[in-house]
């Protein structure tokens, strides 16, 4: 699953509005609303409107959090691109 690309939902599909700590993500398409933690947002966020890998991401988070890149944070954003997969905020491309 190291290449799996996904795209996200069209930004006017969804309305994402900060509720403190949780995030609501109305999807106009399906007329589901979820309620998301970080780093789910902020994801959706970087992911553009191009298709991107967990790497891709994982590398745009480093960059952006300065991060030092040791653990594997490629494969925790895998895990929340599935998930995001799941809820049908993101597809695979």
């Amino acid at each position: 699953m190291a290449d799996t690309r996904y795209r996200a939902a069209p930004a006017e599909a969804l309305r994402i509005e900060a509720l403190g700590e949780l995030t609501a993500i109305f999807d106009r398409r399906s007329m589901q609303t979820h309620l998301v933690v970080a780093p789910m947002p902020e994801l959706l966020a970087m992911m553009g409107d191009a298709p991107c890998s967990a790497e891709a991401l994982a590398a745009r988070l480093a960059e952006q959090f300065d991060l030092d890149g040791e653990g594997d944070a490629a494969a925790i954003v895998a895990e929340r691109l599935a998930e995001l997969a799941a809820l049908g905020l993101v597809a695979r491309a």
